[in-house]
């Protein structure tokens, strides 16, 4: 139970640096892209900018739940995933709470996947955060261009 626990908790460390890191990188990314003047009308450029954050983060959400599909193949008391397939689909069922149930880890290992739950709760309302917060600070802006106009 106790490498379960070490293992989850390395995990989870490496998921939460991935996203804290890739954050940071897409907000400074925004930020100059965002002050760059283009022929863009200010909506079109904040629609653009949703999309694009949304598919980069929903990605890193991705690679998030692809690591803990590795993690599961690859550990040796783990006999219920033939493919990495099947243990990334587990991962992206878990990862997201769906838990649908039809794919289980029947090992002493299961714990692994509550602390995925756990971990994907965490990084898609992350995800959501920023998604929110985008949204809150173009509007703002928008709202500010149409009273100066």
């Amino acid at each position: 139970m106790l490498i379960n626990i070490i293992i989850g908790v390395l995990v989870i460390g490496l998921t939460i640096l991935i996203h804290g890191y890739g954050t940071i990188y897409w907000i400074k990314l925004i930020r100059k892209k965002y002050k760059k003047k283009t022929t863009k009308s200010l909506s079109k450029k904040i629609v653009w900018i949703l999309i694009y954050s949304a598919i980069f983060l929903l990605s890193l959400n991705f690679v998030e739940a692809i690591i803990w599909g590795f993690t599961y193949y690859l550990l040796p008391g783990i006999t219920e995933f033939e493919s990495i397939e099947k243990a990334i689909y587990f991962s992206l069922v878990t990862f997201t709470t769906l838990g649908y149930g039809d794919i289980t880890i029947n090992s002493a290992n299961r714990m692994l996947a509550g602390f995925e739950a756990m971990n994907g709760v965490l990084l898609l309302g992350w995800t959501t955060a920023m998604m929110f917060s985008l949204l809150q600070l173009t509007v703002k802006d928008l709202l500010k261009k149409v009273r100066n106009e």
